[in-house]
């Protein structure tokens, strides 16, 4: 039986997976993640640490895209990840996208958390959660330094990675790739990494945005359920 191994974004703890950890956790073993450190490197080692061989990992985000990455050099037993891509592949815009993550790093390191917070409350990716999800979530935003926050920017924002694109095809593993029906550039990237990936499904989570575990849980828990049911289990 795998255990699932969840993973947060960006300027998150592991407790925004809590229940839809919970309800997995009554049929297959759990592990929430609170990551220790602040660079892509450091965080891959942890991920191994917590992920064993048999396991399924489920990252969001920028913990999708780690999970991504920990995945190609593993044997994990399943991958899940929710409004995640495999990277930049234009250098050009991945140039951009490096310079455009140092200056908000520089900024984010001359502010305070709370200002940190406000501003990343305004990114339009999350202009579909309504006002009370958003103030459920500003506790584990605010519980964070921003220093530590700038330094993971620049170690693992999309800017600071090379694509793997090209590498899916070597994931053996079986790899389900989630996105909200609204977020429409990473649901274009879940179809596509499904599609290079040789045991690949994208789902679509409807009436969602970019956060769906958070927008729609229930629809996100049981596209999890299921896959792991049909598609590692048996």
């Amino acid at each position: 039986m795998p255990e699932v191994v969840f993973l947060p974004g960006f300027m998150q703890h592991a407790d925004t997976w809590a229940p839809i950890a919970a309800a997995v956790g009554e049929r297959y073993p759990v592990r929430l993640v609170d990551f220790s450190t602040w660079t892509f490197e450091e965080r891959l080692e942890e991920i191994r640490s917590a992920a064993g061989a048999d396991s399924v990992v489920v990252g969001y985000s920028m913990g999708g895209r780690l999970a991504l990455h920990s995945a190609l050099g593993s044997s994990f037993g399943g991958l899940i990840v929710l409004g995640a891509s495999a990277g930049i592949e234009d250098p050009d815009e991945r140039r951009r996208r490096r310079a455009a993550d140092s200056e908000l790093a520089d900024w984010i390191e001359r502010h305070p958390i709370d200002e940190l917070v406000a501003r990343w409350e305004r990114n339009p990716v999350f202009a579909s959660q309504p006002e009370e999800l958003v103030e459920t979530q500003r506790a584990g935003r605010l519980d964070h330094d921003p220093a530590e926050l700038a330094r993971l920017l620049r170690s693992a924002g999309q800017g600071a990675l090379d694509p793997v694109w090209d590498r899916l095809g070597s994931l053996q593993m079986p790899l389900l790739a989630l996105a909200g029906e609204n977020d429409r550039t990473y649901w274009a990237a879940a179809e596509r990494m499904a599609s290079l990936a040789p045991h690949g499904r994208a789902t679509a989570i409807g009436g969602a945005g970019h956060a769906a575990h958070l927008e729609a849980p229930d629809a996100v828990r049981d596209a999890i359920l299921e896959w792991i049911e049909h598609r590692v289990v048996t």
